[in-house]
């Protein structure tokens, strides 16, 4: 149960350069089996919108509880057009994770992540399978039998977790009054960190600058 006085985190993502590139589904000759799927690519009209979206956001703290107060959590990406769809979740511990096959082709889903390594095996049209993920940390999926499939799943220490939406608004709600490190994380730019004070009565307002100097470096660098 939330505490009678907690409050809000409200944010702003700011990206000024795109950093992730088009995903593009392989032409059918690259492919050992299955029959065609055609060529696709991203039809993104505003890039740093995606870049925006793509931000996963969530607190670290041992006043947060580790769990989502009893509540069963699952998420689901779909195998379609030769992709995994979408190409990022975000969970707390203990989430399930399924995998439904929508293409009339075998497929593959595996993840050498320390925080939590499977391999689910081929599977055809239809067939759905499922991981529990228990640990937090960044579990990247891969296909064994379509190399351009990839995505990502980032597990948290607990519920206090969202994606930034495409105008680069998110919001924490219900955070108990203590002292955590708000954490933002993207595929291409890391991890950014800053620590933030959640007093009863005060909602906080925040903003993380995720873009990358000319040369390739972060502005704000973190490990």
């Amino acid at each position: 149960m939330c505490s009678l006085h907690a409050e809000t985190i409200e944010g702003t993502i700011v990206i000024r350069k795109q950093l992730t590139k088009r995903r593009v589904t392989a032409a059918v000759p690259l492919y050992e089996r299955g029959p065609g799927v055609g060529l696709k690519a991203d039809s993104e009209e505003d890039p740093l919108a995606a870049e925006r979206a793509r931000v996963a956001i969530w607190l670290e703290g041992s006043g947060l509880k580790a769990s989502g107060d009893g509540l069963e959590t699952s998420a689901r990406i779909e195998q379609k057009d030769r992709r995994f769809v979408p190409e990022i979740v975000i969970i707390p511990t203990g989430a399930k994770v399924s995998f439904p096959n929508l293409d009339p082709i075998f497929h593959n889903v595996f993840s050498l992540s320390k925080p939590r390594a499977f391999d689910l095996g081929n599977y055809p049209r239809g067939e759905t399978r499922t991981v529990n993920f228990p640990a937090p940390g960044i579990v990247y999926l891969n296909c064994h039998l379509h190399s351009n499939m990839a995505a990502t799943i980032v597990v948290t220490p607990n519920r206090w977790n969202t994606m930034g939406d495409r105008a680069g608004k998110f919001a924490l709600n219900d955070v108990p009054p203590g002292e955590y490190t708000l954490v933002a994380w993207h595929k291409t730019a890391g991890f950014f960190r800053q620590p933030v004070r959640i007093t009863a009565g005060q909602d906080v307002k925040t903003e993380f600058l995720i873009p990358l100097n000319a040369d390739g470096s972060r502005l704000r660098p973190d490990k």
